[in-house]
């Protein structure tokens, strides 16, 4: 298919509903749309979109609720939304997947996820055949080593075995999902929204370290596109769990759709790697551009910038940032076709990477929490009806060819 003249200017409602364990040991979902008040103002919500002039939405049901046991599903929330979407001609993006799963499934070491998630998928895209747009699996980096290797969520892994098996079934269960929906969708889009890292090292003796990690941070790309990794990678798969026989999977197992490369990108993305072996957030060094080039010099494919905020009172200068970062892409010839402000609201304890449950809002919405628009939301609108007519008469066409990416 063609998308022509079409920059997609997005947003986005927070979804993430990892498992966490409270001091008291006790287990708990964070549900962010619960925590964000969207089951209650989701009309009101879809409305601030549109007051926007945003025409798409990165949006997902809540797969924990929606999947309640094997084959089975309620699709009442769902279809509400949904249908309400479709009436205010908002495009949704849709997230089946976000750092969360339902509690029959248990955690991302279960290998029966990739399979289950696969039926999921199907489910949804029978149920909703006229959508084209998914992301379905969100930052599959970021869930597999919050869940399998930081010990923060889900499973609450701290080793690279952990982490390693949480990233195969991530990856084996975006690639089944994708190839299941284009049987229902054969113009379906897949925009996969993935953490943009980078590791800097701190001294001379950090280099190894850090040119380890930077291979690294590709893996679930790697994985998902079917691209041949290094050696080294391929080593330490095979050392921590994965067979021969699993990679060869993903080796023939490629997506045969069309793919974008989302690329996700916060303060917090670029990494300090110390002599003791630990990391630390460094700021932004090399920013959005530089990153995202290495991202699209490995994968050659189409980008949108799928993520991004920063708290008050930083937010207008960081969202000008972000939008010359991706102006300056497209100026050099880099086929980028989306930015999104993530999210529309405010969040709730991500300052603790949602480890506390301890109801601190988080200043990183267009609108805070009453609904009340912020400064960056005046601007972005701003920004949209100042370069929505500018970016149609750019005339470059993406052409989207399925087949083999590989």
């Amino acid at each position: 298919m063609n998308v022509k003249n079409k920059f997609m200017f997005a947003t986005g409602i927070e979804n993430s509903y990892p498992m966490i364990t409270l001091p008291d040991g006790t287990r708990k979902r964070v549900d962010e749309m619960e925590k964000c008040g969207h089951y209650k103002h989701w009309k009101q919500d879809f409305h601030l979109v549109k007051e926007m002039g945003i025409e798409f939405l990165r949006y997902g049901p809540p797969y924990f609720s929606v999947n309640t046991g094997p084959g089975q599903y309620d699709w009442s929330f769902v279809d509400e939304t949904f249908r309400y979407l479709e009436e205010l001609k908002i495009t949704p993006i849709v997230d089946l997947c976000h750092f969360g799963l339902p509690d029959w499934l248990e955690n991302f070491q279960n290998p029966d996820f990739p399979v289950h998630f696969e039926e999921y998928a199907l489910a949804f895209a029978k149920r909703y055949p006229y959508i084209q747009f998914y992301t379905p699996v969100n930052e599959i980096f970021v869930t597999a080593a919050f869940s399998g290797q930081y010990g923060w969520w889900n499973e609450k892994g701290t080793s690279d075995r952990t982490f390693v098996t949480a990233l195969k079934h991530l990856c084996q269960a975006n690639v089944l999902a994708m190839n299941a929906i284009l049987t229902v969708q054969p113009e379906a889009i897949f925009v996969q929204s993935e953490s943009s890292e980078y590791f800097h090292p701190e001294t001379p003796d950090c280099d190894h370290l850090a040119t380890f990690l930077n291979q690294r941070r590709f893996l679930s790309l790697d994985l998902s596109y079917g691209y041949p990794i290094s050696v080294s990678m391929y080593e330490y798969l095979l050392e921590n769990g994965m067979t021969k026989k699993e990679y060869r999977w993903f080796e023939n197992n490629v997506i045969k759709g069309s793919c974008v490369m989302g690329n996700d990108y916060y303060v917090t993305n670029e990494h300090m790697v110390h002599e003791d072996g630990s990391t630390s957030a460094a700021g932004e060094i090399f920013g959005y551009y530089v990153i995202t080039r290495q991202y699209y010099s490995r994968y050659k494919l189409p980008i949108m910038h799928t993520e991004t905020n920063i708290a008050e009172p930083n937010a207008v200068r960081w969202l000008q940032t972000q939008w010359a970062n991706v102006r300056r892409l497209k100026r050099d010839g880099i086929p980028i076709y989306g930015f999104t402000w993530y999210s529309l609201t405010d969040q709730v304890d991500w300052d603790s990477a949602l480890r506390d449950d301890a109801g601190r809002v988080n200043s990183l919405g267009l609108y805070d929490l009453d609904r009340k628009i912020r400064p960056v939301g005046q601007a972005y609108k701003e920004l949209i009806r100042q370069w929505q007519p500018a970016l149609e008469d750019e005339k470059y066409v993406l052409h989207f060819k399925p087949g083999i990416h590989q």
